[in-house]
């Protein structure tokens, strides 16, 4: 809960979903006094809730969604997937419903979704989730969403919508929550596939403990975190060449020591040999143009704007 739900006007609001997320988001609502109205696909889990004991506020449990989306104006989904969202509110009167939909989803989803339910008759809000369940209604944790879509949705209901975890609107786009939460997740599985390879690397080294190089790595992803700021200034100027420490060249003829590593230690090379690849692609493509800039130069194969 955060610090300010004392001060956060009780009320009533319904909650469809209630997976692991889902969950967390209902009981950190209930504890801070909020009334839902619930609906699950397997019943079992919305009933339990509203037995729930301690609670400051309580849980109706809904039949179908058609009669949770009518007991509150502000309505909240948190379902499996897109498909899922689609099938809970396939026919239901949305008309005068505000509703925020915290189910992951892409940016042409969520777009979709906009549009779909706006003619329907509902103001829309998209949200991307950057927490674990056991980081909602626990501040400290550093959990937050962020949201998009309309800004008076997010302003008339915000106070409600951060008591399970701070809110972040980045925009009237409702495509845009989801796309910063998809960027953050690719770096985030980027940042573990490079980990894995380092500790598979050491796997069964006699005298190379995990937990020892567990501190190592930590400290130096750290010293490495550098690199954000600097592929953004770049990729914003358009200069990968002023100011380079390591060029690409380097980089490109050092990776080949790290792929006979892996080699010699019968490690696969299937997590890192595709950037290494994007690397060679970039410099040989132009070598005496490309050979000088810094690696962010790279990021431009990938993307559609080149």
């Amino acid at each position: 809960m955060n610090d300010t739900d004392a001060t956060v006007a009780q009320r009533s609001l319904t909650l469809l979903g209630l997976g692991d997320m889902g969950s967390a988001l209902a009981r950190t609502w209930l504890a801070a006094g909020h009334s839902l109205t619930v609906w699950n696909r397997t019943s079992a889990k919305a009933h339990s809730l509203a037995a729930g004991h301690g609670t400051a506020g309580t849980a109706t449990v809904a039949a179908t969604p058609a009669e949770a989306v009518a007991a509150n104006d502000l309505v909240v989904v948190c379902l499996l997937d897109d498909a899922s969202v689609g099938s809970a509110l396939d026919g239901v009167d949305l008309t005068g419903k505000d509703l925020v939909n915290l189910t992951t989803c892409t940016p042409a989803e969520a777009r979709g979704r906009a549009a779909g339910f706006e003619a329907r008759g509902a103001r829309f809000l998209d949200g991307g989730i950057m927490a674990t369940p056991v980081m909602i209604g626990a501040p400290e944790a550093g959990g937050y969403v962020f949201y998009s879509g309309s800004r008076a949705l997010f302003d008339t209901h915000r106070a409600v919508l951060e008591v399970p975890a701070a809110g972040r609107f980045v925009g009237g786009d409702p495509g845009h929550a989801a796309l910063h939460d998809v960027a953050l997740l690719s770096a985030m599985y980027g940042l573990f596939a490079g980990v894995s390879h380092a500790f598979a690397l050491i796997e069964g080294e006699e005298g190379i403990a995990p937990k020892d190089l567990a501190p190592l790595l930590s400290e130096w992803l750290g010293a490495m975190g550098f690199f954000i700021g600097n592929a953004a200034e770049r990729l914003t100027s358009r200069d990968f060449t002023t100011g380079v420490v390591s060029n690409l060249a380097m980089q490109v003829a050092g990776s080949g020591t790290l792929l006979r590593t892996a080699e010699e230690q019968g490690v696969s090379a299937e997590l890192i040999a595709p950037y290494f690849g994007l690397m060679r692609r970039r410099l040989a493509a132009d070598e005496a143009a490309y050979a000088g800039e810094d690696t962010a130069g790279a990021i431009t194969l990938l993307s559609r704007a080149g």
